[in-house]
């Protein structure tokens, strides 16, 4: 199977400058393609990776990615997408930035192991260009009109925008010529909303090299959720490929709850599971989707692919251990992970009787409750149930003296934090 039909089943194609000639030339030689990333943050997140993973669908095909991290156009800020100007960081933030989503690259795809990709990061070809360099031999070849009709540039002259974002596209192309006459870079891949930057690359290598010059353009579509709205965000915000940022049980938890109607979808962008395979999971969302089986082997691959088996495996000993009531053998560490967005308190660590303590931490509204609630069965501390009346709270009653979860009655966990 070509690789362009491969990108086709899947519903990954979105825009393709010239598809027959793509098709062609991916049918008959190995190319090398390049996707960038700029340094906004020390973190990608999910939407991050989607182009990225169609990199890695290129290279299972024999062919050779590079992945560019922007450290020079990073400095500028991308205008695509934006309905204002982005606040400029400063070089040493940049830097930081760079530095973090390189290690987070050799982390996802294994450079070590992998000799055919190669990472370059555009600050190396751009950062001893002059100005009058810049504007005779490559500000000449841009047309203002031409800019201004981009939809990048177009949607936010009602608002306005500065020199440097608009200048954002010809750095961009500057770094696709720079790697076809380096690298024989011939594809150049992004999201839909960098059409414009892809397409004045093209033009730029074809004013600079001959109108017959091989060198191609496609962009993936516009992940959107059944429900009409932006994939990747949740009610926390993004979620991080960092595991700081997101824990690896949040990352595995956000695949695990997919709708129906987007898993399938989800599985083809995002998981190297086969054709046959993909079918299958489809099959079992339509017969028994209570047993949610998609969405299980979504989480896994994509926990398993970003983070690491050991992490996976932490994830399902959290989860099964949430699902059963019984935390007992969690680490202080998962219980954090695991119960970060319940409801929380803070107390000071020390010996309490637990009727007194369940009142200071405000899960009990008075002494009588709490005496009832004890004396029912209905208070549980890190998955024991306490019925004694007595009962007298001492840090060895805790997660590493970090962390007491308590959980009143079946569902309402809160989880107290333990201060010195």
């Amino acid at each position: 199977m070509n690789i362009i039909d491969e990108l086709t089943w899947r519903d990954a194609i979105n825009q393709q400058t010239d598809a027959d000639g793509l098709y062609e030339l991916v049918s008959n030689e190995k190319i090398s393609l390049y996707c960038g990333v700029d340094p906004t943050g020390d973190s990608m997140h999910i939407g991050h990776l989607i182009p990225f993973m169609m990199m890695k669908r290129f290279q299972s095909f024999g062919h050779h990615p590079y992945i560019l991290i922007g450290g020079a156009t990073g400095t500028i800020g991308d205008p695509s997408g934006r309905t204002s100007e982005r606040q400029l960081q400063t070089l040493e933030q940049v830097q930081h930035n760079v530095d973090a989503l390189t290690a987070q690259m050799k982390s996802l795809f294994d450079f070590e192991a992998n000799q055919d990709l190669t990472m370059v990061n555009n600050y190396d070809w751009t950062h001893d260009l002059t100005l009058l360099d810049f504007l005779r031999d490559y500000g000449k070849n841009f047309n203002i009109n031409t800019m201004l009709a981009k939809d990048i540039v177009s949607s936010r002259l009602e608002v306005g925008i500065s020199f440097t974002e608009f200048t954002y596209q010809i750095l961009q192309s500057m770094d696709y010529l720079h790697l076809f006459r380096e690298h024989n870079v011939q594809l150049q891949i992004g999201g839909a909303d960098q059409w414009g930057n892809i397409t004045a690359g093209l033009d730029l290598i074809r004013k600079k090299e001959g109108a017959e010059a091989k060198a191609f353009g496609l962009t993936i579509p516009l992940m959107l959720k059944a429900d009409g709205t932006k994939f990747g965000k949740t009610a926390g915000g993004a979620v991080w490929l960092d595991a700081e940022k997101t824990s690896p049980f949040e990352f595995f938890q956000f695949w695990l709850n997919q709708d129906d109607r987007d898993v399938v979808k989800y599985l083809k962008f995002f998981t190297f599971l086969t054709k046959e395979e993909i079918e299958a999971l489809a099959e079992k969302v339509e017969t028994e989707p209570h047993k949610r089986e998609a969405q299980k082997t979504l989480a896994a691959e994509m926990t398993r692919f970003v983070h690491g088996q050991e992490a996976l495996d932490e994830a399902l000993e959290i989860s099964a251990a949430l699902f059963s009531g019984d935390v007992s053998n969690l680490t202080a560490d998962q219980i954090e992970q695991g119960f970060k967005n319940m409801p929380s308190a803070e107390m000071p660590i020390g010996e309490s009787l637990l009727v007194d303590w369940l009142i200071e931490a405000g899960i009990e509204p008075s002494k009588r409750q709490a005496r009832e609630d004890i004396k029912n069965g209905a208070i549980t501390l890190n998955g024991e149930k306490i019925t004694d009346l007595e009962f007298t709270l001492t840090p060895a009653h805790s997660f590493d003296e970090r962390f007491v979860l308590v959980r009143k009655g079946k569902k309402n966990y809160t989880l107290v934090t333990l201060t010195k």
